[in-house]
């Protein structure tokens, strides 16, 4: 008889033997995960699993996906993999030529053999400098390699890397083109220049032909902050670099300068993001602010002059005022037109406001679906050669992504349209709402047969955090294997993601973590409930944030699921905050090494409140998910 180690407890939160696995690279951890894959492998990698992989590959090889471009200058540029490239490559085409059935591509001759084993270029992975008052445009190009990358710099003309040019190795770095030889760099290589979390602590003015570790410092942020980013305000009438600082995830800090650093801190709302373009800066609050002698709701979008504002006024236009389930998820400039993201109670709006002598018109974009998940983003890379078109994708589960074109002042036309990934006959999607612990009713989205046999099986996926709101999507993969063969699947929109704003993520954070979780557990009390499924036969899946979702629906409602797929996630709120990343998380969930804190995240953490377990089932062949 085996006998369980349960430590950690809750009584002895730091009494853990498993201490050694912290080690990543330690032969003793790097054996155990070994030993853990082979097991996994010898479980469940049979034939049936090699069949399915084969059908998602040819899914996501297919030369008709959709290709997702973006314009600098009159060229589109796109990184593209297929079964050829598994590494992706990089190519351009004309609009012209995009808009037709066939577009004539132009690829790079590049070879990707210099890449690092499982790199791969990845999707708007490259940042330009090709504008009109620069010369010898040539691409830096982002080479993602896990959660690092490596950067390189590649010439448009010559088509060729530029053997002395600006390469960093690889890490977590990111460059902006200040001119035509040197950058602002933002990396952690060097000494004293990562932040607790290993993120760019500094901004260094990196030349051409210099030693990028003695790249002067125009500025510097705190070590136990997240980290610092600057960009080149271009749409200045001078000179004038932004610098962000960030403490935590929701606190943000701005500062303006020059290349010998800040100089001014913009004095609004600590938890405030601002967006300035030409003379007009548009501030989108979290709480409430009263300035000038109004009082602004929290998750509304204020705007001033720019000039006004750096003279000392405050009298702002109110340009989105927020209601009960209705939200802004997004905002951007295109040109000159400010373009709103809104969902109101899940269904996608989209607004433009543009600036006109003091005032500001307003309009709707047209032509875009209302229902299921859309988008829209700016055609231009750059922000100051943007002439205000923007492409938009609309999608739902049960149909494939549409690719639309949006020039300003006119409708959305349709250019592409990805294939089919699995055939929709016979599903369909429906929305309905759970009522939580608490009272709060939680809307999810479900898709499958549309009658409810009382035995279907379901995949339920939920995230509930960092106020990431999750819109109903297509999923190629869950599509092909699971609803095509007679599945359901379910997206709940729990507490702590920002479908409905900020009271909604912060319902389900720091104490409000566990109503996150209640959520998810009563939208599958629903699903049983309304007669569409039985707990065994419920597949529930979560990752990240999500994984801490589903080992707290081990713990705590295990009677509720037949299946839990908890992946990359966090379990061990006691010591999550001491892993590289682990600052990230405090404004999420809270301090451990905070009594007061810890007093609810011990509660949640399934690494301390998991205990041995054995689940009585009065017909266990029955019970089995699939059957």
């Amino acid at each position: 008889m085996s006998i369980v180690d349960v430590r950690p407890t809750v009584e002895a939160p730091d009494d853990d033997p498993y201490l050694w696995l912290e080690e990543r690279e330690s032969s003793q951890a790097l054996a155990w995960v070994e030993a853990q894959n082979s097991a996994t492998m010898n479980r469940f990698f049979d034939s049936a699993a090699v069949a399915d992989r084969d059908a998602l590959k040819l899914i996501f090889d297919r030369p008709d996906n959709i290709p997702f471009p973006n314009r600098r200058g009159k060229k589109l540029f796109n990184p593209w993999q297929d079964a050829e490239h598994p590494r992706g490559l990089w190519r351009t085409t004309s609009l012209e030529s995009f808009r037709s059935e066939a577009p004539e591509w132009m690829f790079s001759s590049m070879s990707t053999r210099w890449l690092p084993r499982k790199a791969k270029i990845g999707y708007g992975a490259a940042d330009c400098r090709c504008r009109a008052r620069m010369t010898g445009p040539s691409f830096i190009y982002r080479v993602a390699a896990r959660t690092r990358s490596s950067l390189r710099e590649f010439d448009l003309t010559t088509r060729e890397f530029v053997a002395d040019g600006f390469n960093l190795p690889e890490a977590r770095s990111q460059v902006v083109w200040f001119d035509r030889d040197t950058l602002l760099l933002m990396s952690p290589l060097g000494s004293n220049m990562a932040t607790n979390t290993g993120l760019p602590r500094t901004v260094r003015l990196w030349r051409r032909g210099t030693d990028p570790l003695a790249a002067p410092v125009i500025f510097e942020t705190r070590d136990d902050y997240l980290g610092t980013w600057a960009q080149v305000d271009r749409d200045a009438p001078e000179e004038r670099l932004w610098f962000v600082e960030k403490p935590g995830l929701i606190d943000i800090t701005y500062w303006i300068g020059d290349r010998t650093g800040a100089k001014i801190k913009i004095d609004v709302p600590a938890d405030a993001n601002i967006w300035v373009h030409g003379d007009h800066l548009v501030v989108k609050l979290r709480t409430a602010w009263t300035v000038a002698g109004e009082t602004f709701e929290p998750d509304s979008v204020i705007g001033v002059p720019f000039a006004t504002f750096l003279d000392g006024g405050r009298h702002f236009t109110r340009l989105f005022q927020p209601a009960k389930r209705r939200a802004l998820q997004m905002l951007f400039w295109a040109d000159d037109r400010l373009i709103l993201t809104i969902w109101d109670d899940l269904k996608p709006r989209f607004e433009v406001l543009t600036p006109n002598e003091g005032a500001w018109a307003r309009e709707t974009l047209a032509g875009l679906p209302e229902i299921g998940s859309a988008n829209v983003w700016p055609f231009d890379t750059e922000e100051d050669e943007s002439n205000g078109d923007l492409l938009a994708i609309a999608h739902d589960p049960l149909t494939p992504p549409s690719l639309f074109f949006i020039e300003p002042k006119a409708p959305a036309i349709l250019l592409k349209q990805a294939p089919d990934a699995f055939d929709p006959a016979g599903l369909a999607v429906t929305r309905h709402e759970a009522v939580s612990s608490d009272g709060v009713r939680i809307p999810y989205v479900q898709a499958g047969p549309p009658d409810e046999p009382g035995n279907a099986p379901v995949h339920l996926y939920g995230y509930g955090g960092f106020g990431i709101s999750m819109p109903p999507f297509y999923n190629a993969s869950l599509g092909k294997l699971w609803l095509e063969r007679g599945g359901t699947s379910v997206i709940a929109h729990l507490r702590g993601g920002s479908e409905f704003g900020k009271d909604w993520h912060d319902a389900g954070r720091r104490e409000g973590k566990r109503l996150s979780h209640d959520d998810f557990a009563a939208v599958a009390a629903d699903l049983v409930a309304r007669g569409v499924t039985r707990p065994q036969r419920i597949a529930a899946a979560g990752g990240s944030n999500g994984g801490l979702l589903i080992a707290n629906m081990l713990t705590r409602y295990p009677e509720r699921f037949g299946a839990l797929l908890c992946a990359v996630p966090v379990i061990d709120m006691r010591r999550s905050k001491k892993l590289l990343v682990g600052n990230v998380g405090i404004d999420e969930y809270g301090d451990p090494d905070k009594p007061e804190d810890w007093a609810f995240l011990s509660e949640i953490s399934a690494y301390h409140v998991a205990h041995a377990r054995k689940v009585l089932s009065t017909n266990p062949a029955h019970d089995q998910p699939g059957r």
